[in-house]
């Protein structure tokens, strides 16, 4: 089995019924779940003029490959009508694979780790919250690079606002 992370994040519609079907459509059958983050608020990164996005971060041990896990992310994605016409444009629904055990990868369809995880506060800070010993491969503890983004974060781009008010429910908790 290998340790997998994957972030979730949506700006359009009903935001937090698109992150529960992303948890729901990712953990069909395969893989098993470990931890789901408390879901955060935050501004858009890059792009246009946009709504604010939750986000959370599923982690899953999974015994399949990592093609398999983002093809089980791009399904969800096309659940919720998930659109790519405008990078970094508002969306239902962005499934990202960000970590697949130690895996490093180049490949086009699927760099691994994801090359942004370690600069995006909106990926750090929940996938601490699921795993306070989470390290990305290549990068170092998420706790470190988590705290780098904040210190330099000085015009507050990356800030989160967790929503205790939302949360996300792993299967066995339905």
């Amino acid at each position: 089995m290998t340790r997998a992370v994957l972030a979730l994040g949506s700006n359009l519609g009903d935001r937090l019924a698109a992150l529960q079907g992303a948890v729901d459509t990712v953990l069909t059958g395969e893989p098993s779940p470990v931890a789901v983050s408390p879901v955060y608020e935050t501004a858009p990164v890059g792009g246009p003029e946009q709504g604010a996005y939750l986000n959370a971060v599923l982690v899953v041990d999974t015994g399949q490959d990592p093609l398999e896990l983002l093809r089980r992310a791009r399904a969800a994605e096309r659940a919720f009508d998930r659109v790519r016409e405008v990078r970094w444009g508002p969306r239902t629904l962005d499934v990202d694979v960000i970590a697949f055990g130690d895996v490093r990868s180049e490949d086009p369809e699927l760099t691994l780790p994801h090359p942004r995880a370690h600069l995006r506060a909106f990926v750090l800070r929940p996938w601490l919250d699921a795993d306070p010993g989470a390290v990305l491969p290549g990068r170092g503890p998420v706790a470190d690079l988590l705290a780098g983004v904040e210190a330099a974060d000085t015009a507050g781009e990356q800030a989160l606002r967790r929503r205790d008010d939302l949360a996300l429910r792993l299967p066995e908790e339905a």
